[in-house]
């Protein structure tokens, strides 16, 4: 038997789902600078202004001097993803209008993986840039900004380390726009718990890591995930970033739909799609940290 699905059913699935995509869904997104509705098409770019120097006025009326501020981009590949399910049991359709259903959730958590993929792709691997001629070029993380494993893990020394490079290339840490953010896996986690400086004056602060809050340590906030890029053997890149340093576009406004299938006996199918890309906006502000676990 046919089962009319009602639009308020629908509606309030997609509502449910894009609170629990804020609530649940990605990870880093919090981390990042988020970009809603970017583009319609395949690709965009973030404009990059570079620093300039003012000029000492040495007489009066002089020549007004011009400096030429430099200008580059940076492009962001849009891709999109899609999830979906059957629900064959008319109870079960009734769960889409649920503000805590499984399905709901499901693929908030579906999704907000997706979106976590791209920010850890885009943030140690390469980013593409266009000059002022709109010549293209491949950008690596500069070694500069890399910080080597050595046979350890994650340690309060790679970690000053890290702030040092960051304000070696004179980023303000100050400026709530450079936030500074840290994705790490357990074993990364079981380091900082194992820190004496950590066990001892902010023992409370990292111990809500494991209850799964995110916290911070020496101003950075750290992010518990097990998606982080394999180096070789057990060593993983663990990115530290600052806000303002990495990007993420979403596309169009995600797409639900619930409708009948029916070359599936007529079960209902729940299908979502959203496009989003993410790239590394200044190099700068990026450091990728080699932990071995």
């Amino acid at each position: 038997m046919s089962l009319e699905i009602p639009v308020s059913h629908v509606q309030q699935f997609k509502d449910n789902f894009i609170i629990l995509s804020q609530q649940r869904g990605s990870k880093l997104r919090q981390g990042v600078r988020t970009d809603p509705d970017f583009l319609q098409g395949k690709a965009g770019y973030y404009e990059r202004i570079g620093s300039t120097t003012a000029q000492r006025r040495t007489s009066r009326h002089q020549d007004t001097p011009q400096v030429n501020t430099p200008h580059s981009r940076r492009r962001i590949t849009m891709n999109d993803y899609n999830w979906a399910d059957l629900i064959d049991n008319p109870d079960r359709i009734r769960m889409l209008a649920d503000p805590e259903g499984s399905y709901a959730i499901n693929a908030a958590y579906a999704l907000g993986r997706a979106q976590d993929d791209e920010i850890i792709t885009a943030l140690t691997g390469n980013a593409y840039s266009m000059d002022e001629d709109d010549t293209a070029s491949t950008v690596a993380l500069p070694s500069g900004q890399k910080i080597a494993a050595a046979t350890a893990g994650l340690t309060k020394a790679k970690l000053l380390n890290a702030l040092e490079i960051l304000r070696g290339n004179n980023i303000d840490l100050d400026d709530p726009m450079n936030r500074m953010y840290m994705a790490i896996r357990a074993a990364e986690l079981t380091d900082l718990l194992n820190t004496t400086e950590v066990a001892s004056a902010d023992y409370n602060t990292v111990k809500a890591l494991v209850e799964g809050n995110v916290k911070s340590w020496m101003g950075i906030t750290f992010i518990l995930t097990q998606r982080l890029t394999l180096l070789t053997g057990t060593t993983y890149a663990c990115p530290l970033w600052c806000e303002s340093g990495m990007g993420l576009a979403m596309g169009e406004e995600v797409m639900v739909r619930v409708s009948e299938r029916s070359d599936k006996s007529y079960a209902t199918q729940v299908y979502l799609e959203q496009t989003v890309g993410a790239t590394r906006i200044e190099d700068e502000k990026v450091v990728e940290i080699a932990c071995v676990e």
